[in-house]
């Protein structure tokens, strides 16, 4: 069944009641730059045992994420992309037959683009029990990767919660410049926030970028649905996973982010009625991280971070990929400057100072 409808400049993604608006189409990448795409939260699974108006009888499937991956293959020389990353819910209910969906659509990367997949609270149990997970995508399956760089590992009986590529590392370069890109679970414990910063002082000569489900949204826990749309929203203080041990976006801030010297970028999901959020905060060494969500409700959109080294500059842009134009407006968040726009970027220094923009 088309679910998604084209109307000039405006797209009603049916089945979900959502509209997006746009009109332009991406600018053409300019010369040296290269582009990291963010898969946002993909749980729009179709099919038997799915949730509400997407369940029927027809087996289960996930066109948006089907249609997001086909993008990047079709785009990867054009928009020279280096890396993917999923910011995690990559599936809606943690069952078998979603998670072999997700593998069909997610194994095409393989040999064609650098990519990591971030646990999300949707992919594991409360408790961070993530075992589907891990038969799905395991660390054995990365291992000869060049560009794969390890996993997370502990001792401990209870191996189904944040090893086995829960929490993962990858290294690329890209326009001269070395990255090192960590995955970290949804409110990643303290033992796994350790490893994070080792990773990131073994590798002090690389620009670091964090994938994690949880960071930017509403601060404290909503008590109504309207809460989830109208509180204030920032740096989130409050956990879906791990109980007491789960860290909320502010601690994992003051126990990791702050305190990473050569972090530049957190890309986090999560709070699809947030959608998309910025944040700008100084580190202890006087540099500037961007906290960036972005969570399109499911729906088939991209985000494309453009690192442009010789300006100085990132672009971002968030694509609708069947409509093929850059979203201006969602239902939550109708200003085109938090979907499209640029942030300062120096390639191997500290990022600029620029002012805090959540909004």
């Amino acid at each position: 069944m088309k679910s998604i409808l084209f109307f000039l400049s405006t797209v009603m993604v049916i089945a979900a009641e959502v509209e997006f608006k746009g009109s332009k189409p991406p600018p053409t990448l300019p010369d040296g730059a290269f582009s990291v795409v963010v898969i946002p939260d993909t749980q729009h699974y179709t099919g038997k045992g799915c949730k509400g108006s997407l369940a029927s009888d027809a087996p289960v499937e996930n066109r948006h994420l089907g249609s997001q991956v086909e993008w990047i293959l079709a785009n990867k020389e054009a928009q020279n992309i280096v890396f993917v990353s999923h910011v995690g819910d990559i599936v809606e209910k943690n069952r078998a037959e979603e998670w072999a969906v997700a593998k069909k659509h997610l194994d095409r990367l393989r040999g064609v683009v650098p990519f990591s997949l971030t646990v999300g609270n949707h992919d594991m149990s409360s408790k961070g029990d993530a075992h589907l997970f891990q038969e799905t995508f395991p660390a054995s399956s990365f291992a000869k990767e060049p560009w794969y760089a390890g996993c997370y590992s502990h001792s401990r009986p209870d191996q189904n919660v944040s090893a086995n590529n829960v929490n993962s590392a990858q290294l690329f370069k890209a326009g001269g410049v070395d990255f090192l890109h960590l995955s970290l679970e949804c409110n990643a414990p303290d033992d796994v926030l350790k490893w994070a910063s080792e990773m990131a002082s073994k590798h002090h000569d690389r620009r670091v970028l964090i994938t994690t489900h949880m960071d930017l949204g509403i601060i404290e826990k909503p008590k109504t649905n309207e809460g989830y749309i109208r509180d204030p929203k920032g740096r989130m203080k409050w956990t879906k996973i791990h109980g007491e041990r789960g860290n909320s976006g502010v601690q994992m801030w003051e126990k990791l982010y702050r305190k990473c010297p050569n972090l530049d970028f957190v890309f986090s999901g999560d709070q699809s009625r947030v959608t998309a959020l910025k944040l700008s905060a100084k580190a202890d060494n006087g540099h500037v991280v961007t906290s960036l969500l972005s969570d399109y409700m499911s729906m088939p959109v991209l985000r494309l971070m453009r690192f442009m080294p010789a300006e100085n500059k990132v672009q971002v842009l968030t694509l609708h990929v069947p409509g093929g134009f850059l979203v201006e407006s969602t239902p939550y968040v109708e200003h085109a400057d938090m979907h499209v726009f640029e942030l300062a970027w120096e390639p191997g220094k500290s990022v600029p100072e620029t002012k805090d923009s959540a909004k």
